[in-house]
Protein backbone atom coordinates (compact mmCIF):
# COMPACT_ATOMS: atom_id res chain seq x y z
CA UNK A 1 0.00 0.00 0.00
CA UNK A 2 2.79 2.40 0.88
CA UNK A 3 4.96 1.79 -2.48
CA UNK A 4 5.11 4.85 -3.98
CA UNK A 5 5.03 6.12 -8.04
CA UNK A 6 8.38 6.39 -9.40
CA UNK A 7 7.46 10.23 -9.88
CA UNK A 8 6.81 10.88 -5.96
CA UNK A 9 10.00 11.15 -4.96
CA UNK A 10 11.32 12.98 -7.88
CA UNK A 11 8.60 15.62 -6.86
CA UNK A 12 9.21 15.67 -3.23
CA UNK A 13 12.98 16.12 -3.50
CA UNK A 14 12.21 18.85 -6.45
CA UNK A 15 9.90 20.51 -3.86
CA UNK A 16 12.05 20.52 -1.38
CA UNK A 17 15.12 22.34 -3.27
CA UNK A 18 12.59 24.66 -4.52
CA UNK A 19 11.57 25.50 -1.13
CA UNK A 20 15.07 26.11 0.26
CA UNK A 21 15.50 28.11 -2.41
CA UNK A 22 12.69 30.29 -2.09
CA UNK A 23 13.38 31.12 1.65
CA UNK A 24 16.91 31.72 0.93
CA UNK A 25 15.76 34.57 -1.59
CA UNK A 26 12.34 35.72 0.06
CA UNK A 27 12.28 34.57 3.60
CA UNK A 28 9.57 32.22 2.93
CA UNK A 29 7.36 33.71 0.22
CA UNK A 30 7.50 34.37 -3.78
CA UNK A 31 4.90 35.98 -5.39
CA UNK A 32 4.21 35.71 -9.27
CA UNK A 33 2.29 39.21 -9.11
CA UNK A 34 1.18 41.19 -6.31
CA UNK A 35 -0.30 39.40 -3.50
CA UNK A 36 -3.41 41.68 -2.93
CA UNK A 37 -4.25 40.97 -6.77
CA UNK A 38 -7.08 38.90 -8.36
CA UNK A 39 -4.24 37.96 -10.85
CA UNK A 40 -1.68 36.74 -8.42
CA UNK A 41 0.49 33.27 -8.34
CA UNK A 42 2.15 32.77 -4.78
CA UNK A 43 4.19 29.96 -3.51
CA UNK A 44 4.74 29.80 0.60
CA UNK A 45 6.38 27.99 2.95
CA UNK A 46 4.82 28.32 6.81
CA UNK A 47 5.17 25.59 9.53
CA UNK A 48 6.61 23.32 7.30
CA UNK A 49 4.11 23.44 4.44
CA UNK A 50 4.29 24.24 1.14
CA UNK A 51 1.19 26.68 0.02
CA UNK A 52 0.17 27.52 -3.28
CA UNK A 53 -1.93 30.44 -4.38
CA UNK A 54 -3.53 30.64 -7.51
CA UNK A 55 -5.84 33.89 -8.42
CA UNK A 56 -8.58 32.62 -11.47
CA UNK A 57 -7.96 36.09 -13.16
CA UNK A 58 -4.66 35.59 -13.89
CA UNK A 59 -3.11 35.68 -17.52
CA UNK A 60 -2.40 32.65 -19.27
CA UNK A 61 1.20 32.91 -19.90
CA UNK A 62 1.80 34.58 -16.34
CA UNK A 63 -0.09 30.96 -15.04
CA UNK A 64 2.57 29.15 -17.28
CA UNK A 65 5.50 31.24 -16.46
CA UNK A 66 4.75 30.17 -12.85
CA UNK A 67 4.14 27.02 -13.46
CA UNK A 68 7.22 26.23 -15.11
CA UNK A 69 9.31 28.21 -12.56
CA UNK A 70 8.07 25.78 -9.51
CA UNK A 71 7.94 22.80 -11.29
CA UNK A 72 4.14 22.32 -10.98
CA UNK A 73 3.09 21.09 -14.25
CA UNK A 74 1.73 17.75 -13.04
CA UNK A 75 -1.12 19.92 -11.13
CA UNK A 76 -2.47 20.33 -14.43
CA UNK A 77 -3.22 23.58 -12.73
CA UNK A 78 -4.43 25.46 -15.78
CA UNK A 79 -7.26 22.37 -16.38
CA UNK A 80 -8.51 22.75 -13.08
CA UNK A 81 -8.65 26.53 -13.07
CA UNK A 82 -10.90 26.25 -16.18
CA UNK A 83 -13.08 23.41 -14.73
CA UNK A 84 -13.28 24.64 -11.08
CA UNK A 85 -13.02 20.91 -10.25
CA UNK A 86 -9.86 20.61 -7.51
CA UNK A 87 -10.69 17.06 -7.08
CA UNK A 88 -7.28 15.62 -8.73
CA UNK A 89 -5.48 17.29 -6.46
CA UNK A 90 -7.09 15.71 -3.30
CA UNK A 91 -6.03 12.47 -4.77
CA UNK A 92 -2.88 13.79 -5.22
CA UNK A 93 -2.59 14.70 -1.40
CA UNK A 94 -3.00 18.59 -1.81
CA UNK A 95 -5.30 20.05 0.66
CA UNK A 96 -8.25 22.53 -1.00
CA UNK A 97 -7.75 25.68 1.66
CA UNK A 98 -9.56 27.84 -0.25
CA UNK A 99 -11.93 27.74 -3.41
CA UNK A 100 -14.02 30.66 -4.84
CA UNK A 101 -14.47 33.22 -7.43
CA UNK A 102 -11.40 34.55 -7.21
CA UNK A 103 -8.64 32.33 -5.92
CA UNK A 104 -7.46 28.86 -4.90
CA UNK A 105 -5.25 27.84 -2.58
CA UNK A 106 -4.02 24.86 -1.63
CA UNK A 107 -1.31 23.08 0.85
CA UNK A 108 0.39 20.19 1.76
CA UNK A 109 3.07 18.91 4.14
CA UNK A 110 6.84 19.24 3.71
CA UNK A 111 9.41 16.29 3.84
CA UNK A 112 13.00 17.04 5.05
CA UNK A 113 15.24 15.83 2.39
CA UNK A 114 17.10 13.54 5.05
CA UNK A 115 13.33 11.80 5.33
CA UNK A 116 12.57 11.45 1.67
CA UNK A 117 14.43 7.90 1.67
CA UNK A 118 12.70 6.92 4.96
CA UNK A 119 9.29 4.77 4.52
CA UNK A 120 8.41 5.23 8.17
CA UNK A 121 8.94 9.11 7.78
CA UNK A 122 6.82 9.04 4.89
CA UNK A 123 4.19 7.38 6.03
CA UNK A 124 4.04 9.07 9.42
CA UNK A 125 3.45 12.24 7.27
CA UNK A 126 0.99 11.06 5.20
CA UNK A 127 -0.87 10.56 8.69
CA UNK A 128 -0.05 13.96 9.73
CA UNK A 129 -1.18 15.42 5.98
CA UNK A 130 -4.36 13.08 6.48
CA UNK A 131 -5.53 12.64 9.87
CA UNK A 132 -8.24 10.89 9.31
CA UNK A 133 -6.77 9.39 6.13
CA UNK A 134 -10.02 9.98 4.68
CA UNK A 135 -8.24 10.96 1.30
CA UNK A 136 -5.77 8.06 0.84
CA UNK A 137 -7.52 5.81 2.64
CA UNK A 138 -11.75 6.46 2.68
CA UNK A 139 -13.67 4.59 4.51
CA UNK A 140 -14.98 1.50 1.92
CA UNK A 141 -17.90 0.17 3.71
CA UNK A 142 -19.82 3.36 2.40
CA UNK A 143 -22.18 2.50 -0.54
CA UNK A 144 -21.17 -1.07 -0.51
CA UNK A 145 -24.36 -3.73 -1.20
CA UNK A 146 -21.96 -6.78 -0.76
CA UNK A 147 -18.63 -8.23 -0.93
CA UNK A 148 -17.00 -11.66 -1.07
CA UNK A 149 -13.46 -13.31 -0.61
CA UNK A 150 -11.51 -14.82 -3.42
CA UNK A 151 -8.35 -16.45 -1.67
CA UNK A 152 -6.23 -19.22 -4.02
CA UNK A 153 -3.70 -21.52 -2.17
CA UNK A 154 -5.00 -21.26 1.43
CA UNK A 155 -8.06 -21.54 3.16
CA UNK A 156 -10.08 -18.12 4.21
CA UNK A 157 -8.94 -16.34 7.26
CA UNK A 158 -10.61 -17.46 10.32
CA UNK A 159 -13.30 -15.99 12.22
CA UNK A 160 -14.76 -16.52 15.27
CA UNK A 161 -17.44 -13.70 16.32
CA UNK A 162 -15.17 -9.95 15.73
CA UNK A 163 -11.65 -11.92 15.74
CA UNK A 164 -10.30 -12.28 12.17
CA UNK A 165 -6.77 -14.15 12.06
CA UNK A 166 -4.98 -12.79 9.04
CA UNK A 167 -2.31 -14.78 7.53
CA UNK A 168 0.36 -14.76 5.20
CA UNK A 169 1.33 -18.56 3.66
CA UNK A 170 5.56 -18.90 3.93
CA UNK A 171 8.11 -16.07 4.55
CA UNK A 172 8.93 -18.48 7.64
CA UNK A 173 12.77 -17.04 7.35
CA UNK A 174 11.84 -13.35 7.55
CA UNK A 175 12.81 -12.01 10.71
CA UNK A 176 10.00 -9.64 11.46
CA UNK A 177 6.24 -9.67 9.25
CA UNK A 178 3.92 -7.40 10.27
CA UNK A 179 0.51 -6.28 9.39
CA UNK A 180 -1.12 -2.96 8.06
CA UNK A 181 -4.57 -1.86 6.75
CA UNK A 182 -7.23 0.57 6.62
CA UNK A 183 -8.35 -0.91 10.37
CA UNK A 184 -5.16 0.67 11.52
CA UNK A 185 -5.14 3.98 9.94
CA UNK A 186 -2.11 2.37 8.18
CA UNK A 187 0.34 3.06 10.92
CA UNK A 188 4.10 1.55 10.45
CA UNK A 189 4.66 -1.28 12.70
CA UNK A 190 0.76 -1.37 14.19
CA UNK A 191 0.28 -4.76 14.45
CA UNK A 192 3.55 -7.15 14.58
CA UNK A 193 2.08 -10.95 13.00
CA UNK A 194 3.57 -14.36 14.96
CA UNK A 195 5.56 -16.88 13.25
CA UNK A 196 3.77 -20.31 12.96
CA UNK A 197 5.27 -23.52 11.18
CA UNK A 198 3.74 -22.76 7.79
CA UNK A 199 3.85 -19.04 7.73
CA UNK A 200 2.48 -15.66 9.75
CA UNK A 201 -0.70 -14.73 11.76
CA UNK A 202 -2.22 -11.61 13.41
CA UNK A 203 -5.87 -11.43 15.20
CA UNK A 204 -7.30 -8.34 14.41
CA UNK A 205 -10.61 -7.28 15.88
CA UNK A 206 -13.34 -6.18 13.19
CA UNK A 207 -16.87 -5.32 12.46
CA UNK A 208 -18.78 -6.65 9.18
CA UNK A 209 -17.49 -4.80 6.07
CA UNK A 210 -14.63 -4.02 3.88
CA UNK A 211 -10.80 -3.59 4.57
CA UNK A 212 -7.65 -2.84 2.70
CA UNK A 213 -4.54 -4.45 3.92
CA UNK A 214 -0.77 -5.40 3.03
CA UNK A 215 2.08 -6.88 4.91
CA UNK A 216 5.26 -5.34 5.36
CA UNK A 217 8.27 -8.59 5.14
CA UNK A 218 11.16 -7.08 6.33
CA UNK A 219 10.22 -3.89 6.13
CA UNK A 220 8.95 -4.17 2.39
CA UNK A 221 5.68 -3.80 1.90
CA UNK A 222 3.75 -6.12 -0.13
CA UNK A 223 -0.48 -7.53 -1.33
CA UNK A 224 -1.00 -10.85 -0.40
CA UNK A 225 -0.45 -12.96 -2.99
CA UNK A 226 -2.54 -15.86 -1.83
CA UNK A 227 -5.95 -12.74 -2.14
CA UNK A 228 -7.39 -12.46 -5.68
CA UNK A 229 -9.00 -9.32 -4.57
CA UNK A 230 -7.04 -6.10 -4.66
CA UNK A 231 -7.72 -2.22 -5.04
CA UNK A 232 -6.01 0.28 -6.10
CA UNK A 233 -5.82 3.74 -3.65
CA UNK A 234 -6.01 7.08 -4.62
CA UNK A 235 -1.94 7.60 -5.22
CA UNK A 236 -2.01 4.55 -7.59
CA UNK A 237 -1.11 1.90 -4.84
CA UNK A 238 -2.56 -1.70 -4.76
CA UNK A 239 -3.51 -2.86 -1.50
CA UNK A 240 -5.41 -6.51 -0.86
CA UNK A 241 -9.47 -6.14 -0.41
CA UNK A 242 -11.03 -8.38 2.45
CA UNK A 243 -14.86 -8.51 3.48
CA UNK A 244 -15.70 -9.32 6.85
CA UNK A 245 -18.43 -11.67 6.21
CA UNK A 246 -21.84 -11.54 8.39
CA UNK A 247 -24.29 -13.92 6.62
CA UNK A 248 -24.14 -17.05 5.43
CA UNK A 249 -26.40 -18.72 3.18
CA UNK A 250 -27.36 -22.07 2.58
CA UNK A 251 -28.72 -24.62 -0.32
CA UNK A 252 -29.10 -27.74 1.68
CA UNK A 253 -29.25 -31.32 -0.28
CA UNK A 254 -28.64 -30.95 -3.86
CA UNK A 255 -25.02 -33.05 -3.58
CA UNK A 256 -25.15 -34.52 -6.99
CA UNK A 257 -25.40 -30.84 -8.75
CA UNK A 258 -21.58 -30.46 -10.52
CA UNK A 259 -22.29 -26.55 -9.06
CA UNK A 260 -24.27 -24.00 -7.13
CA UNK A 261 -24.81 -20.45 -7.16
CA UNK A 262 -26.01 -17.57 -4.81
CA UNK A 263 -27.91 -14.51 -6.92
CA UNK A 264 -29.95 -12.11 -6.03
CA UNK A 265 -30.93 -8.09 -6.06
CA UNK A 266 -27.53 -7.27 -4.43
CA UNK A 267 -25.85 -8.51 -7.57
CA UNK A 268 -28.06 -7.70 -10.00
CA UNK A 269 -29.82 -11.28 -10.29
CA UNK A 270 -26.31 -12.49 -12.06
CA UNK A 271 -26.83 -16.51 -11.87
CA UNK A 272 -22.88 -17.26 -12.08
CA UNK A 273 -20.97 -14.47 -10.25
CA UNK A 274 -21.06 -16.02 -6.79
CA UNK A 275 -20.26 -19.61 -6.75
CA UNK A 276 -21.16 -21.52 -3.60
CA UNK A 277 -18.83 -24.19 -1.76
CA UNK A 278 -19.98 -27.88 -1.52
CA UNK A 279 -19.65 -29.62 1.76
CA UNK A 280 -21.28 -33.05 3.53
CA UNK A 281 -24.85 -31.29 3.94
CA UNK A 282 -25.36 -28.83 0.94
CA UNK A 283 -24.07 -26.18 -0.31
CA UNK A 284 -22.81 -22.67 1.65
CA UNK A 285 -21.62 -19.21 0.71
CA UNK A 286 -20.33 -16.66 3.00
CA UNK A 287 -20.44 -13.03 2.45
CA UNK A 288 -20.64 -9.84 3.09
CA UNK A 289 -24.03 -8.11 2.80
CA UNK A 290 -24.86 -3.94 3.87
CA UNK A 291 -28.05 -2.82 6.05
CA UNK A 292 -31.62 -4.06 3.98
CA UNK A 293 -34.11 -6.47 2.62
CA UNK A 294 -32.71 -8.63 -0.48
CA UNK A 295 -34.75 -10.88 -2.91
CA UNK A 296 -33.12 -14.08 -3.65
CA UNK A 297 -32.65 -17.53 -5.05
CA UNK A 298 -29.98 -20.47 -5.38
CA UNK A 299 -29.52 -22.02 -9.13
CA UNK A 300 -28.05 -25.58 -9.11
CA UNK A 301 -27.16 -27.13 -12.07
CA UNK A 302 -28.94 -23.64 -13.88
CA UNK A 303 -32.06 -24.82 -11.91
CA UNK A 304 -33.72 -22.03 -9.78
CA UNK A 305 -34.93 -22.56 -6.54
CA UNK A 306 -36.11 -20.78 -3.32
CA UNK A 307 -34.36 -21.29 0.14
CA UNK A 308 -36.21 -23.72 1.87
CA UNK A 309 -34.98 -23.28 4.99
CA UNK A 310 -36.27 -19.66 4.67
CA UNK A 311 -40.09 -18.84 4.94
CA UNK A 312 -39.65 -15.16 3.93
CA UNK A 313 -40.76 -14.49 -0.12
CA UNK A 314 -42.46 -12.30 -1.99
CA UNK A 315 -43.46 -12.37 -5.73
CA UNK A 316 -40.90 -12.18 -8.60
CA UNK A 317 -43.37 -11.35 -11.34
CA UNK A 318 -42.91 -14.69 -12.76
CA UNK A 319 -45.90 -16.76 -11.20
CA UNK A 320 -43.04 -17.84 -8.85
CA UNK A 321 -41.59 -16.21 -5.38
CA UNK A 322 -38.09 -15.05 -4.29
CA UNK A 323 -36.73 -15.90 -0.93
CA UNK A 324 -36.06 -12.93 1.41
CA UNK A 325 -33.22 -12.32 3.34
CA UNK A 326 -33.73 -8.54 5.57
CA UNK A 327 -30.76 -7.09 7.82
CA UNK A 328 -31.50 -4.42 10.30
CA UNK A 329 -34.73 -2.69 11.89
CA UNK A 330 -37.58 -2.30 9.28
CA UNK A 331 -39.53 0.86 8.44
CA UNK A 332 -42.90 0.78 8.95
CA UNK A 333 -45.06 2.11 5.82
CA UNK A 334 -48.68 3.43 6.35
CA UNK A 335 -51.40 4.49 3.66
CA UNK A 336 -54.42 5.63 5.29
CA UNK A 337 -58.07 4.89 3.91
CA UNK A 338 -58.72 3.22 1.06
CA UNK A 339 -59.94 0.53 2.41
CA UNK A 340 -62.27 -0.57 -0.85
CA UNK A 341 -59.30 -1.01 -2.94
CA UNK A 342 -58.64 -4.59 -3.61
CA UNK A 343 -54.64 -4.21 -3.91
CA UNK A 344 -52.31 -1.47 -2.78
CA UNK A 345 -48.67 -2.18 -3.37
CA UNK A 346 -45.44 0.18 -1.94
CA UNK A 347 -43.01 1.24 -4.72
CA UNK A 348 -40.03 3.04 -4.58
CA UNK A 349 -36.40 3.84 -5.38
CA UNK A 350 -35.63 0.85 -2.57
CA UNK A 351 -36.95 -1.62 -5.43
CA UNK A 352 -36.61 -0.13 -8.51
CA UNK A 353 -40.54 1.11 -8.82
CA UNK A 354 -41.44 -2.46 -9.20
CA UNK A 355 -45.16 -2.59 -8.25
CA UNK A 356 -45.67 -6.51 -8.00
CA UNK A 357 -43.67 -7.59 -5.19
CA UNK A 358 -43.93 -5.36 -1.62
CA UNK A 359 -48.18 -6.12 -1.53
CA UNK A 360 -49.27 -3.77 1.71
CA UNK A 361 -51.50 -5.50 4.44
CA UNK A 362 -55.27 -4.55 5.06
CA UNK A 363 -55.71 -2.57 8.59
CA UNK A 364 -58.79 -1.36 9.85
CA UNK A 365 -57.59 2.31 9.03
CA UNK A 366 -55.96 1.49 5.50
CA UNK A 367 -52.65 0.07 4.95
CA UNK A 368 -48.75 -1.07 6.01
CA UNK A 369 -45.84 -2.78 5.45
CA UNK A 370 -42.69 -3.14 7.56
CA UNK A 371 -40.24 -3.29 5.21
CA UNK A 372 -36.33 -3.08 5.88
CA UNK A 373 -33.92 -0.59 4.59
CA UNK A 374 -30.31 0.25 4.98
CA UNK A 375 -29.12 3.77 5.49
CA UNK A 376 -30.10 6.34 2.73
CA UNK A 377 -32.54 8.62 1.59
CA UNK A 378 -35.32 7.29 -0.40
CA UNK A 379 -38.63 8.18 -2.52
CA UNK A 380 -41.32 6.55 -3.02
CA UNK A 381 -45.66 6.25 -3.91
CA UNK A 382 -48.03 3.10 -3.75
CA UNK A 383 -50.15 1.63 -6.17
CA UNK A 384 -53.50 1.77 -5.34
CA UNK A 385 -55.87 -0.62 -7.76
CA UNK A 386 -53.40 0.64 -10.69
CA UNK A 387 -52.93 3.85 -10.41
CA UNK A 388 -50.25 6.07 -8.44
CA UNK A 389 -50.95 7.28 -5.28
CA UNK A 390 -48.21 9.71 -3.40
CA UNK A 391 -48.11 9.73 0.58
CA UNK A 392 -49.97 12.90 1.83
CA UNK A 393 -47.34 13.32 4.83
CA UNK A 394 -44.27 12.88 2.44
CA UNK A 395 -42.90 11.02 -0.40
CA UNK A 396 -39.39 10.61 0.66
CA UNK A 397 -37.42 8.77 4.06
CA UNK A 398 -34.22 9.27 5.57
CA UNK A 399 -32.59 5.94 7.20
CA UNK A 400 -29.97 6.96 9.65
CA UNK A 401 -29.32 10.86 8.58
CA UNK A 402 -25.78 11.39 9.54
CA UNK A 403 -25.75 15.32 8.31
CA UNK A 404 -27.42 18.81 8.85
CA UNK A 405 -27.47 21.03 5.83
CA UNK A 406 -28.12 24.40 7.41
CA UNK A 407 -28.71 28.27 5.61
CA UNK A 408 -28.80 31.13 7.51
CA UNK A 409 -30.99 33.95 6.95
CA UNK A 410 -34.35 34.11 4.94
CA UNK A 411 -36.51 34.75 8.08
CA UNK A 412 -39.63 35.95 5.85
CA UNK A 413 -39.02 32.63 3.00
CA UNK A 414 -42.17 31.01 2.56
CA UNK A 415 -40.76 27.68 1.43
CA UNK A 416 -37.19 26.35 1.55
CA UNK A 417 -36.14 22.81 0.16
CA UNK A 418 -32.67 20.99 -0.01
CA UNK A 419 -31.95 19.63 -3.63
CA UNK A 420 -28.60 17.31 -4.50
CA UNK A 421 -27.19 14.57 -5.91
CA UNK A 422 -28.09 12.67 -3.46
CA UNK A 423 -31.85 12.56 -3.98
CA UNK A 424 -31.68 13.24 -8.31
CA UNK A 425 -32.00 16.95 -7.73
CA UNK A 426 -35.48 16.74 -6.56
CA UNK A 427 -36.90 20.16 -5.96
CA UNK A 428 -39.50 20.36 -3.85
CA UNK A 429 -38.83 16.39 -1.75
CA UNK A 430 -36.64 17.80 0.88
CA UNK A 431 -38.37 20.77 2.92
CA UNK A 432 -36.19 22.27 5.13
CA UNK A 433 -37.77 23.34 8.49
CA UNK A 434 -36.56 27.14 10.19
CA UNK A 435 -35.47 27.02 13.96
CA UNK A 436 -34.56 29.92 15.59
CA UNK A 437 -33.74 31.86 12.07
CA UNK A 438 -31.93 28.83 10.76
CA UNK A 439 -33.93 26.69 7.68
CA UNK A 440 -32.01 23.09 8.56
CA UNK A 441 -32.72 19.42 7.44
CA UNK A 442 -31.04 16.13 7.88
CA UNK A 443 -29.75 13.12 5.39
CA UNK A 444 -27.72 10.47 4.69
CA UNK A 445 -24.62 11.36 2.81
CA UNK A 446 -22.39 8.64 1.57
CA UNK A 447 -18.26 9.42 1.79
CA UNK A 448 -17.16 11.50 -0.69
CA UNK A 449 -17.77 14.15 -2.82
CA UNK A 450 -21.48 16.00 -3.12
CA UNK A 451 -23.18 18.79 -4.78
CA UNK A 452 -26.28 20.60 -3.53
CA UNK A 453 -28.13 24.06 -3.30
CA UNK A 454 -31.22 25.54 -1.63
CA UNK A 455 -34.48 26.64 -3.45
CA UNK A 456 -35.62 29.67 -1.67
CA UNK A 457 -39.04 30.63 -3.04
CA UNK A 458 -38.76 28.26 -6.22
CA UNK A 459 -35.20 30.27 -6.52
CA UNK A 460 -32.23 27.64 -6.68
CA UNK A 461 -29.17 29.52 -4.59
CA UNK A 462 -25.10 28.01 -3.61
CA UNK A 463 -24.77 27.44 0.31
CA UNK A 464 -23.43 31.18 1.29
CA UNK A 465 -21.66 29.51 3.89
CA UNK A 466 -19.71 27.08 1.91
CA UNK A 467 -17.12 28.73 0.07
CA UNK A 468 -16.25 25.32 -2.17
CA UNK A 469 -18.28 25.25 -5.51
CA UNK A 470 -17.74 23.95 -9.19
CA UNK A 471 -19.29 25.49 -12.23
CA UNK A 472 -22.32 23.28 -13.75
CA UNK A 473 -23.83 22.86 -17.04
CA UNK A 474 -26.05 25.53 -16.25
CA UNK A 475 -23.40 27.85 -15.49
CA UNK A 476 -25.30 28.72 -12.24
CA UNK A 477 -22.57 26.99 -9.91
CA UNK A 478 -23.25 24.04 -7.24
CA UNK A 479 -21.73 24.18 -3.45
CA UNK A 480 -19.87 21.40 -3.05
CA UNK A 481 -19.44 19.37 0.14
CA UNK A 482 -16.86 16.74 0.90
CA UNK A 483 -18.18 14.09 3.29
CA UNK A 484 -15.67 12.18 5.65
CA UNK A 485 -15.36 8.40 6.23
CA UNK A 486 -16.04 7.58 10.24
Amino acid sequence: MRNRPSTYNHRLITSFLAACLFMALSAGQICAQNRNSNAEASYTIRNGRMYITIGKNMKKEDLEKFIDKYDLSDLNLPRILSTNAPDRLRKMGWRIDMDNRLRIIISKQMLGLGQLADPEKRIELAEEEHPNSYDLFPAQNDNLVYGVNHFTGKYPFAVQDSLVTFFLKGHTMAHEVLLAGSFTNWQYSALPMTPTDSGWICIVKLGPGKYWYKFIVNRGWTTDPDNDLSEPDPRGNVNSVYYKPNTIFTLPGHREARDAYLTGSFNNWNPGELPMEKGPFGWTIRLYLAEGAYPYKFVADGKWYEDPTNKNHEPDGHKGFNSVYRLGQPHLFTLKGYLSAKSVALSGSFNNWQTYDLLMDKTAQGWQLRYTLGPGNYKYRFMVDGKWITDPGNSSIIIQPNYTFQLKGFADAKTVCLAGDFNDWTPDALRMKQVGGVWTFSVHLSVGKHLYKFIVDGRWIKDPANPLWEENQYNTDNSVLWMEGK
